[in-house]
Formats: structure tokens, C-alpha cells, sequence
């Protein structure tokens, strides 16, 4: 941690120095697919979205931005690969930015967790390999309904490069978009994450096997991206303990050492540090697209994020089903130097100040996370002057 105050001092609403970024408090608006993006292009509703979630010197990541045209795997998403995309992108960033935000672009391809719907020519969708999730998980559709993911095509590996190259001028084009840097996406189940888990890389090449293989392909992303905007502009997210879409591995802590020492190499050989490093608790494990699955344990919680925490050579986001208190704590202990939140965020867009006063928090509709409507559920949430003024 930056700070020389001791822990006592430090919670939430501590500043925090984020390299060449000066928070005002550490509360993080974390990615979400929200699906308002309509034909991929962003528009009005997004920068209202974002700056009715935006205060002077806090820190917000965009939903999950898509790096090429085989990206997507939900609808209305969306992307950074086009020239329409770029400028469009520029009003969300400066509507956000004369708020006082500051706003990172969060790089994503869904890889496997697609549809021949989403893909160009109505072709397989690319991952790491050709074994399709399971049938536990569903792909949402365009028209509103759900269904069984196909099966993937395993990129060849000559290909490999090409995806490495789309990151990299998706990063170049969000810079030009006027965000302040780009988190990639590692996490949860898509592409990157297709790589990282042994349960789901069952390659044979210089990709697959071994765990410094499996962290090839992020680290070339990783290295494409800081050659192109620099280190200090550059997140990067994952989620070892996570088993999103299939998405488990056989040594999370493992992995997640070995990423995070690929991670400190880089930083050591470039001479900067990365803006931060993103880890998803794994509280998240198996919520997916319900709220069903197991919280995990407070052991386990604290085995996997200290041992992270102890490792990495930076600042460190956690996230993943936090409360307020929880989010305290972890700050206070020194488990994380920020905490990004989600769904708290979608149905109250001014969490900070809740949070602040301790004042109560709006229930969110989960059934209106990924509808295409620009108000409902999206834009509609109320602030807390209002909610008192309706009691």
C-alpha cells in the first residue's frame, strides 16, 4: 500500500495514489455487461449511464468493450475495433471526465461463450479449444431467449497473433477515444481465461500443458498492450478461483501465482508498473447468471487474496459480492488497495455517498441487467435525495 498512515485510517474514503492517478476515495465502479449498446455502437444512454455513476476523483471501468467483430457473445454490446465506435466512445469518456472520473476501457472477447448468431458469416466461434461449455450455462440470444452454447473451432496457432494484435489496437483506439487506460479482460470464462484453466486448455502446442504455456497468451496480450500505450495505462483482470462458464482450474492459487509473477517480470523488464491488477474473490464462485451458487468461505477468501496480495507488485482491485463492510475490512486490513462493486452500483448510481452515510441501498432488478431499454433498469435508478423524497 502507497499510503504511510496506518491501517486504522485507511477505508474507503481514504485517496489513494494509482500511479499517475489521484483517487479521491477507492470505491470502484466494477465492468458489467449492461447490452444498451445498440448495433455495438454506444450513444446517449451510456454516457448518462456512466456519469450518474461518475464523482470528482473516482475511478469507474467500463463494461466489457469488444476488440474485434468474433468478440461478442451477448447482444448489443459494445465494441472499439471501429472507427464509428472510437467517436462515439469520445462522448461517454468527456461526459464522464467533466464529472471529475476517471474511466478505463475494459477490452474483452467472449472467445468460446458465443453464438454463430454473434460471429461473422454465422462461423464457430474461436477459443482455446473445441469443447463447447456445458449445458449448465446458457448463451443469451438477440431476441431475448436463451440457449446452448456451440461448439467452439480451437484457434490455430498461428492465429494466435492476430487475436493478440486486435488488443493491441483496441487499446491504441481507446486511448484515442480519450479513456485514461484499459483493463483487459482476463477473467470469468472467456478467451484469456480459455488459456489460462487446465480445465478448459487442452492444447498440445507451445499454448497448452504447462501453466507458464497456459499464461502465454495473456502475457503476450499483456506485452502488445503496454508496447502500444504504456505500462501505467494498462490494467489487468483475472479470476483463478472462479468457475464462470466452465472456467476451473485444478490449482487456482497456483495459477494465480503464476500470473501475477509473469505480471511483476513484465513491470520489472519495462521499468513501470501496471495501473493495477483485478482479482474476483471466490465469493463470485458459481453465481453466474444466478444467485445461487455457494458464497465460498471466509478461509478460503483469505488463503487465495492475501496470497495474491502478498505476491503482486502493485495496486490491487478486489471484487466479487462485496458489502460495504466487507469492503472496509479489506481495506482497513490491507487485503486490497480499491473495491470495485457491481450490482450495488446498477440501483444506486450514487453508491459512494450511500456508502458514505451508510444510508440504504436500492434493490436491483436483475431481470432488466441486459435489456436493450436506454431507461429501465438502467438509467432509471433513483439517488438517494430522491428515494427520500418518495418516502
Amino acid at each position: 500500500m502507497a499510503e504511510t498512515a496506518s491501517s486504522r485510517e485507511i477505508s474507503l474514503f481514504s485517496p489513494y495514489n494509482m500511479g499517475k492517478l489521484d483517487l479521491s476515495h477507492r470505491v470502484v465502479l466494477a465492468p458489467m455487461t449492461r447490452c444498451r449498446a445498440i448495433n455495438g455502437v454506444p450513444h446517449e444512454a451510456l454516457a448518462e449511464y456512466y456519469t450518474q455513476r461518475s464523482t470528482a476523483g473516482g475511478f469507474l471501468i467500463s463494461e466489457g468493450t469488444l476488440v474485434s467483430n468474433t468478440a461478442a457473445g451477448f447482444p448489443h454490446v459494445p465494441g472499439i475495433y471501429t472507427e464509428e465506435q472510437v467517436e462515439a466512445w469520445k462522448k461517454v469518456v468527456d461526459a464522464v471526465h467533466a464529472k471529475g472520473s476517471i474511466i478505463f476501457c475494459q477490452l474483452w472477447h467472449v472467445g468460446r461463450a458465443s453464438h454463430q448468431v454473434y460471429q461473422p458469416g454465422g462461423g464457430s466461434p474461436i477459443s482455446s479449444t473445441n469443447k463447447p461449455i456445458s449445458q449448465r450455462w446458457r448463451v443469451l440470444l438477440p431476441d431475448g431467449s436463451y440457449g446452448p452454447y456451440p461448439k467452439p473451432r480451437a484457434l490455430e496457432t498461428y492465429e494466435i497473433p492476430g487475436v493478440v494484435e486486435d488488443y493491441r489496437r483496441a487499446a491504441i483506439n481507446a486511448i484515442r477515444a480519450g479513456f485514461d487506460g484499459i483493463e483487459i479482460h482476463g477473467a470469468h470464462g472467456y478467451l484469456i481465461d480459455q488459456f489460462l484453466k487446465d480445465g478448459i486448455n487442452d492444447r498440445t502446442d507451445e499454448y497448452g500443458g504447462s501453466i507458464d504455456n497456459r499464461c502465454k497468451f495473456l502475457t503476450q496480450v499483456v506485452q502488445a498492450v503496454v508496447s502500444a500505450i504504456g505500462a501505467d495505462r494498462v490494467g489487468v483482470r483475472i479470476s483463478p478461483a472462479i468457475d464462470h462458464l466452465d472456467a476451473v482450474d485444478s490449482d487456482p492459487v497456483g495459477l494465480g501465482l503464476a500470473v501475477v509473477e509473469k505480471l511483476n517480470r513484465l513491470q520489472l523488464n519495462t521499468g513501470s508498473r501496471l495501473t493495477y491488477l483485478h482479482v474476483t474473490q471466490p465469493r463470485y464462485t458459481a453465481y453466474g447468471q444466478t444467485e445461487s451458487g455457494r458464497p465460498g468461505s471466509e478461509e478460503e477468501e483469505a488463503h487465495l487474496m492475501r496470497t495474491v496480495r502478498k505476491a503482486y507488485q502493485g495496486t490491487l482491485i478486489c471484487s466479487g459480492g462485496f458489502t460495504r463492510e466487507l469492503g472496509m475490512q479489506a481495506v482497513a486490513d490491507g487485503d486490497a488497495d480499491l473495491v470495485s462493486y457491481g450490482r450495488l452500483f446498477i440501483s444506486n448510481p450514487d453508491l459512494v455517498l450511500r456508502f458514505k452515510l451508510n444510508a440504504p441501498l436500492t434493490k436491483y432488478n436483475r431481470k432488466t441487467f441486459y435489456t436493450q431499454d436506454p431507461v429501465i433498469g438502467y438509467t432509471d435508478y433513483p439517488f438517494l435525495q430522491e428515494s427520500r423524497s418518495r418516502l
